[in-house]
């Protein structure tokens, strides 16, 4: 069983950067399409991005392209979201997700693992 922990999330102004990380157990990492997603407060869990097993294709939201970095590091098991030029609209819980399914999926329904999220504020 897959076990997916998100760290790194805080509070930061408009303009400023967080790193999320997450760390893979329990599984075989390379092995796993691992994304992004989040949830404001009312909305719909969205997708931001999402990494390929090699690290070497990636796929973002319109919202997030340009701002934010997906990167994974197999030796480590873990995941990240470099997010820059946060803006209040990115305020949200943001949550790791794995398959194993080959493809950069974009749907919140093709990921069997999730994280417990980490929250991310961004003030004005």
């Amino acid at each position: 069983q897959v076990q997916l922990v998100e760290s790194g999330g805080g509070l930061v102004q408009a303009g400023g950067s967080l790193r999320l990380s997450c760390a893979a157990s329990g599984g075989t990492f390379t092995r796993l399409v691992m994304a992004w997603f989040r949830q404001a407060p009312g909305k719909e869990r969205e997708f931001a991005a999402t990494i390929s097993r090699d690290g070497g294709s990636t796929s973002y939201a319109d919202s997030v392209k340009g701002r934010f970095t997906i990167s994974r590091d197999n030796a480590k098991n873990t995941v990240y979201l470099q997010m820059n030029s946060l803006t209040p609209e990115d305020t949200a819980v943001y949550y790791c997700a794995a398959t194993k399914l080959g493809a950069l999926f974009t749907q919140a329904n093709a990921y069997s693992y999730w994280g417990q999220g980490t929250q991310v504020t961004v003030s004005s």
